[in-house]
């Protein structure tokens, strides 16, 4: 094999006595880059950032609780046990964008409404944004070693450690994979400045 993309071995970088988990992190940048990118499109459109800044408040909280409400949803036999204390254990991981782009959206909807601001229009302008954060938030998911595709030998293979693969896995001969994260960051990207 000519060569791979290497995985970190951690998700967590240590930095004396203050640990970053690159995955949270990785999602603070991609929030932070849509709320920059939604202000600048909407006082573009005439808008105020207060209504930018208080929707990202009330979209992002209720957006990890759907985010979260959707993975336990779709990936019922990944939540911990006891189920009932599982669900709520965010920390073990398990968020899926849809859910929280979803719930997000509704609640940050309701915020615009009330505010007397256009819907429509605050949507097109955060439309582009989540698209971001979304092509960001895939970074996380190289720190986690997660998100990978099928075997392959192609020189921008995927290198993924034994132990993030599935213990039922097929595929535990195998070392490298298709970079499914990197693709879809790519092609968030290019949605992005299509848009």
């Amino acid at each position: 094999m000519l060569g791979y993309i290497p995985s970190p071995h951690s998700g967590v970088v240590d930095l004396g006595p203050v640990q970053l988990h690159m995955y949270g992190l990785t999602l603070l940048v991609a929030i932070l880059a849509c709320i920059g990118l939604t202000g600048r499109r909407w006082v573009a459109q005439g808008g105020d950032w207060d209504l930018v800044t208080r929707v990202a408040v009330w979209g992002v909280a209720f957006g990890v609780v759907g985010a979260r409400a959707y993975h336990d949803i779709t990936s019922w036999n990944e939540v911990p046990t006891p189920k009932w204390q599982g669900i709520f254990e965010v920390w073990k991981g398990g968020l899926g964008v849809w859910g929280g782009i979803a719930l997000g959206a509704v609640v940050g909807a309701m915020i615009v409404r009330r505010a007397g601001a256009s819907v429509p229009l605050f949507m097109d302008a955060v439309a582009p944004g989540l698209l971001l954060a979304q092509g960001i938030g895939r970074i996380g998911n190289w720190w986690n070693q997660e998100l990978y595709g099928k075997p392959t030998t192609l020189p921008w293979a995927l290198k993924i450690d034994v132990i993030h693969l599935p213990a039922d896995s097929k595929y535990l001969a195998y070392s490298t994979f298709h970079p499914t994260f990197l693709y879809e960051l790519i092609w968030d990207v290019i949605g992005v400045l299509v848009l």
